[in-house]
């Protein structure tokens, strides 16, 4: 039994994030999520009490994912300057990912203090792991700078996501370029 609530649970959450990658979390309602998975629209209130609730789980399980790869191609890196780059890459590889679109997507939508607080913190997590490289960098206040650099990612994941007239590896390009030469050019 535990194993079919489970299952039953992962499918739900799998809709969710294929509904918020297809069409924004205007799509990710009960009947749809039911529609999806085939059950009835009364079991889906078993598993999740809200629509919100149902974001806060996809941030707890999806965003530690991405942010392990983030993570990842960080420590392959070599020197401060690789990581900020690597950084910054993966960051933008990802952007295709179901899981990254239905973060993004989260992101957009009007939420609960419970799930802002999530993406609060699970973006805190990505701004610490860069911090370091920063500082090592020289940069005086690592943190402020980690936090702008996230900035300049979702400025380009935003353009990717949006199909802006440029090819999303010139975005990509830039982007690096921005994070390691800020506005020289």
């Amino acid at each position: 039994m535990a194993e079919h609530r489970s299952m039953q649970r992962a499918a739900l959450l799998d809709a969710a994030r294929s509904l918020l990658s297809e069409g924004g979390t205007e799509s990710l309602t009960f009947p749809a999520l039911a529609e999806r998975t085939g059950l009835a629209r009364s079991s889906v209130y078993e598993y999740f009490r809200s629509r919100a609730a149902v974001v806060e789980e996809l941030c707890e399980v999806d965003f530690p994912v991405w942010a392990a790869e983030v993570s990842t191609a960080m420590a392959a890196a070599d020197g401060a300057e690789a990581k900020v780059e690597a950084y910054v890459r993966r960051q933008l590889a990802l952007v295709g990912d179901r899981r990254h679109r239905a973060v993004v997507a989260i992101s957009a939508s009007e939420l609960d203090a419970g799930a802002r607080e999530k993406i609060r913190a699970a973006h805190g997590g990505l701004v610490a792991m860069i911090a370091e490289a920063l500082g090592e960098m020289g940069h005086s206040e690592p943190r402020l700078a980690a936090m702008l650099l996230q900035g300049v990612v979702d400025a380009a994941v935003r353009r990717i996501e949006l199909g802006a007239a440029e090819d999303p590896a010139a975005i990509t390009e830039a982007a690096v370029a921005m994070a390691l030469r800020g506005v020289r050019g």
